[in-house]
């Protein structure tokens, strides 16, 4: 394996799990200060997840253009599988989580708490589930591409 190649392993490696870790505090932040927290701790997380997608969005964007500079022109097998996931993640980040953290956290620090507030809470924390699911299957992916984890042999009988 090449130097640059192995950067661009390494550069991957690092954004997908950052990514991942980042969705991961954003949903458990949710959870905690939805089921315990005051109105005004909720807008406080909600606003400072809407300002962590600008750290999330690139995250996310060099994970998915480094995969797909590793996988080549023709991926085949466990990275075609990833590039599709990863189309998944993209659209759902763009289309779902970004414009659901803008709402919330305007909607929350405006002190608007009603139905559609909860509706969009309940998409924001399923979609993020979603990703995380993705990005798990992902990484286990990655591994056995590299070569750090083992395909299970199947069982006899």
């Amino acid at each position: 394996m090449t130097l640059q190649r192995k950067n661009l392993v390494r550069l991957h490696a690092a954004t997908g799990m950052a990514a991942a870790a980042v969705i991961a505090v954003f949903w458990t932040s949710t959870v905690i200060v939805e089921s315990f927290g005051s109105e005004t701790a909720v807008a406080t997380v909600k606003t400072a997840i809407a300002w962590a997608m600008l750290l999330l969005v690139p995250l996310i964007a060099t994970a998915g253009i480094s995969g797909a500079r590793l996988a080549g022109a023709d991926p085949k097998g466990a990275a075609l599988a990833k590039q599709r996931r990863m189309k998944v993640i993209g659209v759902n980040g763009l289309c779902v989580l970004l414009p659901s953290a803008i709402f919330l956290a305007l909607r929350a620090n405006a002190g608007v708490f009603d139905g559609l507030f909860v509706t969009v809470q309940g998409l924001e924390l399923t979609a993020g589930a979603l990703n995380l699911t993705l990005m798990a299957a992902n990484a286990r992916d990655g591994f056995r591409l590299s070569g750090r984890l083992r395909t299970a042999a199947p069982a006899r009988r």
